[in-house]
């Protein structure tokens, strides 16, 4: 039991750790994605302030292309990491 504690442990601590040290392509990717769902969210809100189901559905889909974009342009970045040789995974 007290070995199965201790890989616990040790486990959990090093996920910590590694959650902790992104590389700066990661970094910057994460930052891509939360841009762009700051994005994609004020285009949604903003049409919600505006009547017409209209201009609501085509907000809805600006706004899930802009997230689209976002997770394309991280995922590149990320790709573009594993491929310099540089990253961990």
């Amino acid at each position: 039991m007290k070995k199965i504690s201790t890989a616990f442990a040790v486990a959990l601590g090093v996920a910590a750790l590694a959650a902790c040290n992104q590389s700066p392509q990661e970094q910057a990717a994460d930052n891509i994605e939360a841009n762009a769902e700051n994005t994609a969210d004020a285009i949604e809100a903003n049409a919600d302030d505006v009547p017409g189901v209209t201009l609501n559905e085509t907000a809805d889909n600006a706004a899930d292309a802009v997230r689209a974009e976002g997770e394309n342009a991280a995922d590149a970045v990320r790709n573009g990491a594993d491929a310099d040789g540089n990253s961990a995974n």
